[in-house]
């Protein structure tokens, strides 16, 4: 007897028995060929319901032994249209980085801009500056080397030459908590696990503050060292250079990591002649002295000296200090394009810090975290339902449902900052970097290639996607995939949700 597409319960787990057998791995092809004399791949693509297709995928064996919440809901109304498991508490990943968004436009604004400020406590007296010269940081991710080189020009300009006094670098406009309670000490020299404060640097435009880049090269001799750079020049990290320079067409085996709890970098292995180049973004440790040894260099790059007995030290500046240059960030709706495309985990705990500075004057993590539970509460998410432990999704204590995900993006629609938030989601397929983020090599053909915009997550055995996508009859979804506890390969798990957001994308009520 033929099998009736809209036949509940029983005849739905008959399809399902036949189906789970097969690996969606590649494309749905693969599942339907041969499946049944009398249900063709063509027929259930065109009568099936988007649970059925949902359900199918959702039988992938790689998803035994995890807990997988989905959640699907109508944009325009909200109403819920698939959910398994949506209810259940699972960690986020980066997900967690669209609260933090949705918190900071909402908190801080969209136009919003951190500052940097060069102060003094003194007077100038001809080409002297008798007092202490201050960097005041107030929390912007984005300073780089050149802009501490601007400053150095402008007090050239202004005609200071030397500084009897010292360099002072401070970072009080935040607390001096520098890692989050819950990253884990492995994750510290790395630049996803990079210290926040108040008074950081950037290596380069991705932003990645606190971290500096550093640089393995081939060199055309055997048996030496492979050369090692160091991107900005800093005093403030030493290298240890254990590398060896082999032949020609052997392996390449270089790694490099800081030695935790210090700023010894440490670099080994071996390098070809003729071998490609490495290259790491490396942490350092307390950046509030790193951005200041390096303005110090940028002062003596332009002939402005220190006289005395000159030191560089770390305090508040005084109230009364008198400005001399300062510099202000990019708004924050083009921040948030690295960090929601490229995932910049250092973004989402600035961001958590200002707005409990900005709304409680204390630039933590507690109180930026309170600010952000208030504001996604006013989204719809439940605050009985849902942890919160950090900005960037590092934490595994963070925990939110997908259904409570998918109404925060739901909600989001209706406020004015809502198309900034959008426009700084990945957008699948899209090979231009700051577009398609890090969903540039997923999803790369129709119908979700340029539709699907999600955020991506990923921690170990935590995979999450999360977004919004039109299907093929112009209904526009949003839709939240939270998979936990997953063995094996990230990218067996990713090609399931893709497959899950390419079933959505291509269906026809």
């Amino acid at each position: 007897m033929k099998l009736k597409w809209r036949m509940k319960q029983g005849a739905l787990l008959v399809v399902i028995a036949v189906f789970a057998g097969f690996s969606f791995i590649e494309q749905e092809e693969a599942l339907f060929v041969n499946a049944s004399e009398e249900i063709t791949e063509a027929e259930f693509t065109e009568n099936a319901t988007l649970e059925e297709k949902l359900a199918v995928i959702l039988e992938n064996e790689m998803l035994d032994g995890t807990v997988t919440g989905i959640s699907v809901k109508h944009a325009d109304t909200g109403q819920l249209l698939f959910s398994q498991d949506g209810d259940i508490r699972l960690h986020p990943a980066s997900n967690m980085k669209l609260l933090t968004s949705a918190a900071a436009l909402d908190t801080l604004g969209a136009d919003y801009r951190f500052s940097t400020e060069v102060l003094t406590d003194g007077a100038q007296k001809g080409n002297i500056l008798h007092g202490n010269l201050y960097i005041k940081g107030k929390g912007d991710p984005t300073l780089l080397k050149t802009d501490l080189d601007q400053f150095a020009t402008d007090l050239k300009d202004q005609g200071i030459s030397k500084i009897k006094g010292d360099l002072v670098g401070d970072d009080t406009w935040y607390d001096d908590v520098r890692l989050s309670e819950d990253l884990n000490w492995s994750d510290e020299p790395f630049y996803t696990g990079a210290q926040i404060s108040a008074l950081t640097l950037s290596p380069n435009d991705d932003y990645d503050a606190g971290t500096v880049i550093i640089q393995v090269s081939t060199k055309e001799e055997v048996g030496g060292k492979a050369e090692v750079t160091v991107s900005p020049e800093t005093d403030y990290v030493t290298i240890e250079n254990n590398t060896e320079m082999v032949p020609a067409g052997e392996l390449k085996d270089i790694s490099i990591e800081r030695e935790h709890g210090s700023n010894k970098i440490i670099i080994e292995g071996t390098m070809p002649v003729e071998g490609s180049n490495s290259r790491s973004w490396v942490s350092v440790w307390e950046p509030t002295g790193y951005a200041t040894d390096v303005f110090r260099k940028a002062l003596e790059e332009q002939g402005i000296t220190f006289i005395g007995k000159s030191e560089e030290r770390f305090e508040a500046t005084p109230v009364d200090a008198n400005l001399l240059t300062s510099k202000e960030s990019m708004p924050l709706k083009e921040l948030l394009i690295p960090f929601m495309k490229l995932s910049n985990n250092g973004h989402g705990e600035v961001l958590t810090k200002e707005m409990g500075k900005v709304v409680h004057n204390e630039g933590s993590w507690d109180k930026g975290i309170e600010v952000m539970e208030e504001v996604v509460t006013e989204l719809g998410v439940n605050p009985d339902t849902i942890l919160l432990r950090d900005g960037s999704g590092m934490s595994h204590k963070n925990m939110i449902p997908a259904n409570d995900l998918a109404q925060l993006l739901y909600a989001a629609q209706e406020k004015s900052w809502f198309p900034v938030f959008q426009h700084a989601l990945p957008i699948a397929g899209e090979q231009e970097r700051f577009v398609g983020g890090t969903l540039r090599n997923r999803m790369t053909s129709e119908p979700a290639k340029g539709n699907v915009t999600a955020k991506t997550g990923s921690l170990t055995g935590v995979s999450t996607l999360s977004g919004y996508v039109t299907t093929a009859d112009g209904e526009d979804l949003v839709f939240s995939i939270m998979i936990n506890n997953y063995l094996g390969s990230s990218g067996n798990i990713q090609e399931v949700e893709d497959s899950i957001a390419t079933s959505i994308a291509g269906h026809e009520f």
